[in-house]
């Protein structure tokens, strides 16, 4: 039977799937980025081997890439589908959900907003360079108050129902911090700052990554950060409307670039054996113009198998036959 590989290479964790003919995941891992996206995928492609290798029958013939490093790791495995991740959450999205409205994404570092319409995205947006409000933000501040982030849940519903809500500065991280800690100088409980930074989380990514837009259900909330039961409730009380976090929440950019394999029907078999081969990426700065882009290379055990940067055909290098 074909199969179908998607994978969501993101700054800070890298998800993957494997999907069938219809849709059904058959195999899916998550890891952490850590800096290193070739290093962190060649560890998912194992762990996917183990639980994807028991099924002898099934053949991955197509692959899709997205994220932050989806070019990259798409020239790698030599991806059919590189899209980009508004695309592909959308497409996992509404495979699950056909009548969904409203998509909120939180993460790691980034966060987005998407709107649907019939199936079709009309409109979406993306948090700016402040990580204030993302996955990364909720740790830094789990790890300063001393208590495990996947701890933060469970306590912030607990103070949510006493009605014992911090209110945390959370536009700007370093602010959140500085608030945090004025916070607990002046008697106010841990559990009641928690339930604030999940709070402060909806608040910020509503006044940011939402302003202006018009929110209807049905609402899913997806990504890392809608792990937490916490933010999740802090949404509901914010908007006054029920979302919903699907099982598979954290792997739908995945299993849309998945189905977009699927769909686009150009078939390359892939071999899990790529983990084995060394490959590398080097930087320069093109030197043939004023623009001076700088080019990305990737090599294949030593051999240049794509570049990518240049705006013109003057910084264009040939790829190694």
């Amino acid at each position: 039977m074909k199969c179908y590989l998607g994978i969501d290479i993101g700054s800070i964790s890298t998800k993957a799937v494997i999907i069938d003919e219809k849709n059904k995941i058959l195999a899916s891992h998550y890891d952490w980025t850590e800096g290193n996206p070739i290093g962190a995928v060649k560890k998912i492609l194992k762990e996917l081997h183990k639980q994807f290798g028991k099924k002898k029958d099934y053949k991955v013939v197509s692959i899709g890439t997205t994220g932050s490093a989806r070019k990259l790791i798409g020239s790698i495995l030599n991806a059919s589908v590189i899209k980009n991740e508004i695309t592909a959450h959308a497409i996992g999205t509404t495979s699950i959900y056909p009548k969904v409205r409203t998509i909120f994404e939180i993460g790691g570092q980034d966060s987005k907003i998407i709107l649907v319409e019939n199936g079709v995205v009309v409109d979406y947006a993306m948090n700016t360079l402040c990580a204030a409000g993302t996955g990364s933000f909720l740790k830094s501040q789990s790890a300063r108050l001393n208590i495990e982030v996947e701890d933060f849940g469970d306590i912030a519903i607990g103070a949510f129902k006493k009605n014992m809500v911090s209110n945390i500065a959370a536009r700007c991280t370093v602010f959140a911090e500085s608030d945090l800690v004025h916070k607990l100088q002046i008697g106010h409980t841990k559990d009641s700052i928690v339930a604030g930074l999940c709070k402060a989380v909806v608040t910020n990514y509503l006044n940011n990554v939402g302003k202006g837009k018009k929110i209807y259900e049905p609402i899913i909330f997806q990504g890392g950060v809608s792990k937490n039961v916490g933010v999740k409730y802090a949404f509901e009380q914010v908007t006054g409307h029920k979302v919903t976090v699907d099982k598979n929440s954290h792997l739908m950019g995945a299993l849309g670039v998945a189905i977009l394999a699927k769909e686009s029907k150009e078939e390359k078999i892939f071999n899990f054996n790529i983990q084995d081969v060394k490959f590398e990426t080097k930087g320069t700065e093109c030197q043939n113009c004023p623009n001076h882009c700088e080019i990305i290379m990737v090599y294949k055990n030593g051999k240049l198998i794509d570049s990518w940067g240049n705006r013109c055909e003057r910084g264009a290098i040939p790829i190694e036959k």
